[in-house]
């Protein structure tokens, strides 16, 4: 099997449609020979700020000296980028031979694995191969149902921000959409939870009391900024100080979940030090999340696709480009709630271009163009990615600047215009 043809196969998989199940996922890591029993995982379930998390936390964990995996999607640019140990993606050949251990077994079930269920098995092999003592594992749709579930008892859950998203399948309220995270919570593992309103938390304690988990809630309170600029950010948390590359208030929310995350492994025997959590934290990056990319102009790229990370940007624009005239440059998929989205960036927005992100489930630039023009600012049209990154940057020279934003599939297409790969 070649990578292209290892690609292939995983894509020919279908992803949605599929009945809402444990079962495949169970038969495939059965007929594998039980992989996932020789991992220790941490998992993490959420709205917003999965990726976020896991990155600082594997950061954390190798900092700690362990040999750690990290498994994440959807990826940037890359497929390879959703899997990684101690921070170095999955090369060609593993891949493949992955792939093709994983298609044996596959193809002698009677009900086919989806793509996700597939590359997670996988990624789990690989993990396993490689000698990793604790894997970081993102769950991709949901929780309850993902195959990211089908792993067992995990040694830490993590529930994120939790917002309306993919609502035709995990459900049209934010207190639907959590209980489905919280099915990540496993009887004897502890928990760790965002701090939220009560719609939500309530979801997570009641799920915690039904399954016997402690469940940690990070203090938000208990966090302060101390100095924020385009080069990082220094914070205080429960009298403790941390600085942070990563940009944005948001951030400095997700790294309270991480230490809260850090102190449960702590309980479970995990050494981790003090200086491996500093350490960890700071040397964290994740690509594509208000990420400063160049300068003249300076440009920002947001791979954020909903509300919720519509006003996460909005809030850092307005902080860290005040006197700045804002150039966005927007693609979104049609699927996504882009008309509150609109509304939520408009404050922050001088003028606009569109483009569309390179998917099959991208809305025109043109109908995005007709959204925005309500707004009453400059609306430029372009037909390509690399247009538009040129246009924008041309309509930013002198005191502007530039954030990209909308879909992960424009966030990738743009790093790669600019150079970042």
């Amino acid at each position: 099997m070649t990578y292209k043809e290892a690609l292939a196969y995983l894509d020919g998989a279908q992803w949605f449609g599929a009945e809402p199940s444990l079962r495949r996922m169970e038969e495939l890591l059965m007929k594998l020979g039980e992989p996932q029993k020789k991992l220790k995982f941490v998992h993490i379930a959420g709205t917003n700020g999965k990726g976020s998390c896991a990155s600082m936390l594997a950061s954390v964990l190798q900092s700690a000296g362990y040999k750690t995996a990290l498994y994440t999607s959807p990826y940037l640019y890359r497929f390879s980028e959703r899997m990684r140990v101690n921070g170095l993606e999955i090369g060609e050949d593993a891949l493949c031979r992955q792939v093709e251990a994983v298609r044996a077994k596959a193809e002698a079930m009677d009900e086919h694995p989806t793509e996700f269920e597939l590359m997670t098995a996988a990624a789990v092999l690989w993990f396993v191969e490689e000698g990793c003592e604790i894997a970081v594992m993102e769950a991709g749709l949901g929780g309850r149902f993902d195959a990211t579930n089908a792993l067992g008892t995990c040694e830490c859950a993590v529930l994120m921000n939790i917002g309306l998203d993919h609502t035709g399948v995990l459900g049209t309220t934010r207190a639907l959409i959590a209980g489905e995270k919280a099915g990540i919570m496993k009887a004897g593992a502890p928990a760790v939870a965002y701090e939220q309103d009560n719609e939500v938390l309530d979801v997570f304690r009641t799920r915690a009391l039904e399954v016997g988990a402690q469940l940690r809630i990070a203090d938000f309170g208990a966090l302060r900024s101390e100095f924020d600029s385009l080069e990082g950010q220094v914070f205080t948390y429960r009298d403790r100080q941390y600085a942070l590359s990563l940009l944005g208030a948001h951030q400095l929310r997700n790294a309270a979940v991480v230490i809260e995350a850090v102190e449960a492994l702590r309980g479970r025997g995990w050494k981790i030090s003090q200086d491996a959590l500093e350490h960890g934290l700071y040397a964290a990056a994740w690509p594509g999340r208000f990420e400063y990319c160049a300068d003249e102009p300076d440009f920002i790229v947001d791979g954020g696709h909903n509300p919720q990370c519509a006003e996460a940007v909005r809030e850092s624009l307005l902080h860290y480009f005040p006197d700045r005239r804002r150039v966005l440059l927007l693609g979104v998929l049609r699927d996504k709630d882009y008309a509150a989205m609109a509304s939520i960036l408009a404050e922050a927005a001088d003028e606009y271009v569109c483009t569309a992100p390179e998917s099959e489930r991208a809305l025109g630039a043109e109908e995005l163009a007709r959204v925005l023009a309500p707004y009453g600012k400059s609306v430029t049209v372009c037909p390509s990615v690399q247009e538009a990154v040129y246009t924008a940057k041309e309509h930013a020279s002198g005191d502007g600047m530039v954030c990209a934003f909308g879909s992960l599939y424009l966030a990738g297409s743009v790093r790669y215009e600019l150079g970042m790969y």
